[in-house]
C-alpha cells in the first residue's frame, strides 16, 4: 500500500506550525518564514495551497500541500 492512498489519513499543520512561533516552548521553527497577513493574500491569490477546514473557526493544511509549496519555489512568489 503507498503512502498516498486515500485511506491512510494525511497529517495537517496548523498556521502556526508552518509560520512558526517564536513565543512557543520550545519555539518553533518556520517552515515558510512569512508574516500571517502575507500568507492569508497568497491563499486568497491561490498562490499558497487552501485550507482544509476542521470546523467553524478552525483551518489546516495537508502537510504534503506545504511540502509541495516549499519545494515548487514560493520564495519565486515574493
Amino acid at each position: 500500500m503507498s503512502a498516498s492512498s486515500p485511506s491512510s489519513p494525511q497529517p495537517l499543520l496548523r498556521l502556526p506550525a508552518i509560520l512558526g512561533d517564536k513565543n512557543a516552548e520550545p519555539p518553533v521553527p518556520a517552515i515558510v518564514p512569512v508574516a500571517k497577513s502575507t500568507w492569508w493574500k497568497w491563499v486568497s491569490a491561490g498562490i499558497a495551497p487552501a485550507p482544509v477546514r476542521l470546523g467553524p473557526r478552525a483551518v489546516a493544511w495537508r502537510s504534503e500541500d506545504i511540502a509541495a509549496f516549499v519545494k515548487g519555489g514560493f520564495m519565486a512568489t515574493r
